[in-house]
């Protein structure tokens, strides 16, 4: 065994990247505190290919240094936009038909492995320590959250968000895009 240097990696250039199908998901990151979790967010958005970001509320948006490091150029890769409020890009997204998916523990939550996605979908993820506005569930198709076995109550958001990608990128059999 030998750890492949990157130019065996295949990876697609910017340009590849832009001309090539996405992933139909949308993220609305709401509310972010940390720039740091933005880039990393961004990061592991281009690594599932995803359409889109929208970066709500107090979330920082590039050039952010912090995000910039994290994101180690994804931002380039990317789509994305800020938009004033969460409630504007959850209702953007209703309109285009995408199943709005709420990432928070609620009264009706769905386990994320009992979880089926369907169609394209837009997965909202909270703030860190406030989570989710709850002024956006009379929008929210479903609430799905993480089952989580320790003393903590919830995850970081962006290793919240490669978990969720991860499961609903195997569930909807996306193994390449090209």
């Amino acid at each position: 065994m030998r750890k492949l240097q990157l130019t065996e990696l295949n990876r697609k250039s910017k340009e590849e990247f832009h001309s090539s199908s996405k992933w139909p998901v949308r993220i609305i990151l709401d509310n972010i505190r940390s720039a740091h979790n933005v880039g990393s967010i961004f990061r592991t958005s281009d690594a599932f290919m995803i359409e889109k970001i929208f970066l709500c509320g107090i979330t920082a948006s590039p050039p952010n240094k912090e995000i910039l490091k994290a994101a180690l150029g994804a931002t380039e890769s990317v789509e994305w936009e800020h938009l004033s409020s969460s409630r504007e890009a959850v209702e953007l997204c209703k309109k285009e038909n995408y199943q709005i998916i709420c990432i928070e523990q609620t009264s009706e939550s769905v386990a994320l492995n009992n979880y089926q996605p369907n169609g394209p979908l837009a997965l909202i993820f909270g703030n860190e320590v406030n989570g989710v506005d709850e002024t956006l569930f009379d929008l929210v198709d479903i609430a799905v959250e993480i089952p989580q076995f320790g003393t903590k109550h919830s995850f970081n958001v962006s290793v919240c968000a490669g978990i969720v990608l991860y499961d609903v990128f195997e569930k909807m059999k996306f193994s390449a895009l090209e």
